[in-house]
């Protein structure tokens, strides 16, 4: 099941990201959903523990607090995809 729930808030946590990066269009559903999960590891790893925020792997729960983590360790991680692949963080 909880594969399921990292699958399902992976995806939406990457599309939202991928639509305030403008990145949406070159984006497929799949993508969206890697980029979503590991956005929010990468979230999870630095931000959380930074703001002692619990993550959804350490029984924190589905709360606000713990998807604004996984989003802005997505938008981090899609910042600095552009900046490699670009030039710019657009």
């Amino acid at each position: 099941m909880n594969i399921l729930v990292f699958l399902i808030v992976g995806g939406v946590i990457g599309w939202i990201a991928s639509m305030i990066m403008r990145t949406d269009a070159q984006q497929g559903v799949l993508l969206n959903i890697v980029v979503g999960i590991v956005g929010s590891a990468l979230g999870g790893l630095l931000l959380a523990p930074l703001f002692g925020i619990p993550t959804l792997t350490q029984g924190g729960g589905l709360n606000l607090a713990s998807l604004g983590v996984s989003l802005a360790g997505t938008l981090i991680l899609l910042a600095l995809w552009n900046l490699v692949n670009r030039g710019s963080v657009r």
